[in-house]
């Protein structure tokens, strides 16, 4: 995939109604602060980011982890959602980090992201194969699962999903340097003169 290409979807990304985009923000910070997290000593849990606003998140923090064995699956369904991302439906990548983070609260980073993973990759991998079988199907009067779009659409949904936790600190680098990008003008429409198809204007 070309960088022109990932900044399309980028921009697809962050490119969402307004309480959808707030929603994609707080999330895109919890993800990459729990992921960035797990390279210090420390290692905190998702609930241990959030310890600060004084909820009694101890006691859910247990909970949790009581059901480890239960919620553990819920990485599963992250993963599935990660698969089911389209340009066009981008809540599953934020109920998919969302559920992998509740995984990850039971049973730790590791387990949790890694089942997320294997499921997606698992999916994608089926529907590659399924593929195969539909290679030379012309799409006219049924549906066909042709290999071309199944690896784009695998692509598609992997790069967005990856983007979550990003979406937040590319917010505010745009921000930041938004005041300092010159952009060309745009074009007045008033201003814009009728093009005539040519067999007219000879025939005037």
């Amino acid at each position: 995939m070309t960088r022109a290409e990932l900044l399309r979807l980028y921009l697809c990304a962050v490119r969402r109604p307004r309480p959808q985009l707030v929603l994609a923000a707080i999330l895109s910070i919890w993800t990459l602060a729990w992921v960035i997290g797990q390279l210090t000593p420390h290692q905190p849990t998702p609930l241990g980011l959030v310890a600060w606003t004084g909820l009694p998140l101890h006691a859910a923090s247990e909970w949790a982890r009581e059901r480890a064995d239960v919620l553990i699956w819920l990485a599963t369904v992250g993963g599935l959602s990660w698969a089911a991302t389209t340009e066009r439906a981008q809540l599953p990548a934020l109920s998919g980090w969302f559920a992998v983070l509740v995984a990850g609260e039971a049973a730790g980073y590791q387990h949790a992201v890694h089942r997320a993973l294997l499921s997606m990759v698992a999916f994608m991998a089926v529907l590659a194969v399924v593929s195969i079988t539909g290679r030379r199907a012309f799409v006219v009067d049924r549906v066909a699962v042709i290999p071309r779009d199944v690896l784009r659409a695998c692509v598609t949904a992997a790069v967005l999903s990856a983007i979550v936790p990003l979406i937040a600190p590319g917010l505010a680098l745009t921000r930041l340097v938004s005041p300092y990008v010159t952009k060309p003008p745009k074009p007045d429409p008033t201003r814009l003169r009728r093009v005539e198809p040519m067999g007219l204007r000879e025939a005037r």
